[in-house]
Formats: C-alpha cells, structure tokens, sequence
C-alpha cells in the first residue's frame, strides 16, 4: 500500500483567506508550527502531532488543515485512479462511517472538471472497500465522517485527509442567525488586526448576529476556537494519540479567563439581531458578561476612547438604501462622537471606503465569502 506522506514529511497544509496569510502565519508559529511556508491559498507547515491537533484546536483564522496522504504525477484519470487505490482506506476508516470529497483541478490535461475528479476519488475508496470485504461506506456530502481533499495542479496531484473535519469558521456558537452573518474567521482576523488585548473597551455598533463579540470573547478569553466542536478530523487518523488529544484540549481549555463586565459590547437597530447577539454570546464561557442592546446609531452615547470593530451593510443587506449617503453619515458620527477612539471597519464593498469621509491609518485586502473587501484603521482624534 502507498505509505502515508504526511508521516514521513510531518508537513501539512493550512488553507486561509486571501488576505489572512501574515496574521495566519504568526498565528501558527505561536501554536507551535514550524518551517511555515506561503503556497496557493494557504500555509505549509511542520508539525508533531500535539501541535497539529493544537492548531485545529486553537487557530482563529483557518479553514481547514490538511494531512497529505499521496502525492504523485497525475496526467489523467487512470493515474488518479490507481494511486488512489494505493492508499489504504480500510485503514483509515470504516464502511460504517461517510465520507465525501473536496476537489480542485487547475490546468491538468486529462482532467478538465473538479467534480469527475472527486467522482474518480469516490470510486477509488468504494472499490477498496468493496475488495476488502464487499460494502462500500456512502457518501454525505453535507455532514461525512471523513471530508477528502483533491488537489490537481498541472500534473501534480495531492490526496489529503482534512484533519479538521469540516470548515473550522464553523465554532458552534451560531445557535441564532441573521441575513448574510459575518464569516467568523474574517472576525477573528479584525480582532486580530486591531491589536485589542482589553485595554479599552471594545463596542460594535452594527453587530447583527454578534459575531464580532463572540470572536473578541473568544480572543481574550483564550477560550480555543473549537471549543464547541464535538469532533475533529484527525481523530481518523492511524497514528491518532487520544491520550495525547486529552492532554492538547486540557491545557488548552485550562487557560479559558472570563472578562470583566462592561469590556466588550454592542448594539443594533433590529431587534431580532440583538436577540440573536446575546443568544449567541451566552453560548460561550463568560459570555453573559457582554452586553448587547437594541439602539439607533445615533441614539447611542458617545463612544469615546474605545475600540470600534464593525461590518457595516454593504449592499447584499441594504439593496434599497442609499449606500453612499449611510456611509457618510457613519463617518460623521465616528468624527464627532467617538473622540479618543479607534475604528476598524470592514468594507465589502469596496467603493464605500471613498463615501466614508475619513481617511485610513491603513487599509488591507480581506476576502469574505467571495467578495474582495478591505479592512480599514481610522484614529478618531
């Protein structure tokens, strides 16, 4: 059988949001990660075992992290196919658990179309199975057991087992949602960009569902971002140390602080939003301690000497509005009513930056669920 790549090279790969890669990396050296390396839409990375299941553990700004499992010279599917069949998948996992595939094919001669590529993976791992004992495990595409990645570019081909187990934005605290919510890894990359370790108190005043306040919860807390998650996928990999897991998850977990009252707050003008917020809020540890109210823009007190972090509607959420007046209007209440304070505001669109009036201390390329945006730090003297 193929033997394993990731247990001879201890090398994975981390995907992340354009945009996410310094902060990423940071965040991967400071969970234990070493020899990190940029690659297409994402980290290459060293690790032991305990700092793998630390960095699904803990990381903020991931998506997922892949073990490799083969890599090979991949010119059709015939060569697909039979390295596929190399590895072995009883061995990984059972007929009795799912399983489904991720795929992307960039520029391979004799594969065109991502979707056939994942089908001739597919077929590979049912045909294993069917030789070994004549069942194959089904496939869900929605909630598997097991999610495999396909990755093909030219005649390169990497088979990897996401170590993971699904999105990782994914933390659990969304019990409540709203209209077009924030992605939580684009949160935790404001909270992180921002430099915010409780120093002043932090306000969103668009939170919406609250994500903002749950990712700065979850920042100064410690509390590890999947803290929620019933299930990793590492915990189907052959050489997977439960007791080692035990060990990774406690230390972890013995770090989780409660912040003082009052530090991280919010406000929206729709009700079912703020319900939503402290729904969500309350799911985490200490999150009671946040307070979320249902108020106007500019019904609110002053906001001074504060940090601001908020996700204005940029479109998808205000399709009748008059965008360009909304965003002037905000940037006139950030001048005269929060002195002293920092903004970092999020703009999917793009254009709004000019409408603002305000100009930026900086502004960085973040992507988010498709969409090209830009972060942006204003000083509100």
């Amino acid at each position: 059988m193929h033997p394993l790549q990731y247990q001879q090279t201890q090398r994975y790969f981390a995907q992340t949001a354009e945009g996410f890669e310094a902060p990423a990396t940071q965040e991967l050296a400071a969970l234990g990660a070493t020899a990190i390396e940029t690659g297409f839409r994402g980290l290459h990375f060293s690790a032991d075992p305990a700092t793998l299941y630390r960095v699904n553990y803990q990381a903020r700004l991931l998506t997922r992290v892949l073990a490799p499992l083969a890599v090979f010279r991949c010119k059709n599917r015939d060569d697909l196919y039979r390295e596929a069949r190399r590895i072995d998948w009883p061995g990984l996992f059972s007929v009795e658990h799912t399983f489904a595939v991720l795929a992307n094919v960039n520029a391979n001669p004799g594969l065109t179309h991502s979707k056939f590529a994942a089908l001739c993976l597919k077929d590979a791992v049912a045909d294993a199975f069917r030789e070994r004992g004549g069942r194959r495990p089904d496939v869900d595409r929605d909630n598997p057991d097991i999610w495999l990645n396909l990755y093909i570019e030219k005649e390169s081909a990497t088979i990897s087992l996401d170590t993971s187990g699904g999105s990782l934005h994914r933390r659990g605290y969304r019990r409540e949602s709203v209209a077009a919510p924030m992605q939580e890894t684009l949160a935790a990359a404001m909270v992180a960009a921002s430099g915010w370790h409780g120093h002043k108190p932090l306000y969103d005043p668009m939170c919406g569902g609250g994500t903002l306040l749950c990712e700065a919860l979850m920042h100064l807390g410690a509390i590890p971002a999947g803290y929620l998650r019933a299930k990793f996928g590492f915990q189907f990999m052959p050489d997977f140390d439960a007791q080692q897991w035990r060990r990774v998850k406690g230390a972890a977990d013995a770090g989780i602080r409660a912040p003082e009252a009052g530090l991280i707050a919010g406000s929206d003008i729709d009700g079912a939003a703020v319900k939503a917020a402290r729904s969500n809020c309350r799911t985490l540890p200490g999150g009671e301690a946040i307070q979320v109210i249902q108020a106007d823009l500019h019904a609110l007190p002053d906001l001074e000497n504060r940090v601001i972090l908020c996700n204005p509607p940029y479109g998808i959420r205000l399709e009748d509005a008059n965008l360009g007046a909304f965003y002037k209007e905000l940037g006139n209440f950030f001048k005269r009513r929060c002195k002293g304070s920092e903004a970092y505001i999020y703009f999917g669109n793009r254009e709004m930056l000019k409408q603002i009036g305000l100009r930026p201390a900086w502004k960085r390329p973040m992507r988010n669920a498709g969409l090209d945006g830009r972060l942006a730090k204003f000083e509100l003297y």
